[in-house]
């Protein structure tokens, strides 16, 4: 017999042990209201940006109302701080599901660097949502408490791959985390921020299969190198 809401979910065992439903409460709907809305808005900002979105067509494609929307998140511009909020926490999600602990370091940083590589490809969403906030010059960021807890993380799990290439001896070259974060993003970054004028004055597709994965392969390679060249380290306090 379905249950008196109407929806459940399969896989649990009734009173009398048999294959039952449980019961979808309030708040599992509500928490798949905000992510329906969050997941049409997020398209919605990347495409028009902040202030080229509208709420209205959100609600639409939600099959909710602007009155539920803000009920939720109070404003067109608490929306859009709430996607930037859940865009960075997929992101951080995934990359604590790497195992990286389990490998050695230099498969560690080369397993990092794929995901990175891998993320920003398949997500140019993510990469157009963070250009639109660095036009607005991070000023809704601004106004996140979590971010910036958030986002500490990944800065941790590169600091101790490093630490363990040191002690390991696989890497030579002392690198600050969070300049190596940058190094990294940036190389991901750009390729998608700028494949189209990137492509149109070069003439080369960096969608492209063979393209897209020869350059995974020399991030990779080229951050390896790095960290294992000592020498480098010595050229920079001399200034040469």
């Amino acid at each position: 017999m379905a249950d008196t809401d109407g929806v459940d979910e399969r896989g649990h065992l009734d009173a009398d042990g048999l294959p039952g439903r449980r019961r979808v409460t309030q708040q599992d709907r509500t928490t798949k209201t905000r992510d329906d809305i969050l997941l049409v808005a997020r398209e919605e900002f990347a495409a028009n940006g902040l202030s080229g979105a509208r709420v209205d067509a959100i609600a639409e494609r939600t099959r909710t109302s602007k009155r539920m929307i803000y009920y939720h998140f109070g404003s067109k511009e608490g929306l859009y701080l709430a996607v930037l909020e859940h865009a960075y926490t997929g992101i951080r999600k995934v990359e604590a599901e790497l195992r990286l602990a389990d490998v050695d370091p230099a498969d560690a940083m080369r397993r990092l660097i794929g995901f990175t590589f891998d993320y920003d490809e398949a997500n140019p969403d993510f990469i157009r949502l963070v250009t639109i906030e660095n036009i607005h010059r991070a000023s809704h960021m601004r106004q996140s408490s979590s971010l910036g807890r958030l986002n500490v993380s990944i800065i941790d799990t590169i600091a101790a791959i490093l630490r363990r290439g040191q002690e390991t001896g696989a890497f030579r070259r002392e690198v600050d985390p969070i300049d190596l974060h940058m190094l990294i993003s940036s190389f991901c970054f750009f390729r998608v921020s700028n494949r189209h004028t990137f492509g149109h004055i070069f003439g080369r597709d960096l969608g492209e299969a063979t393209m897209r994965s020869r350059h995974r392969v020399l991030l990779q390679d080229a951050v390896i190198a790095l960290l294992r060249d000592p020498q480098a380290v010595e050229n920079a306090r001399d200034g040469g």
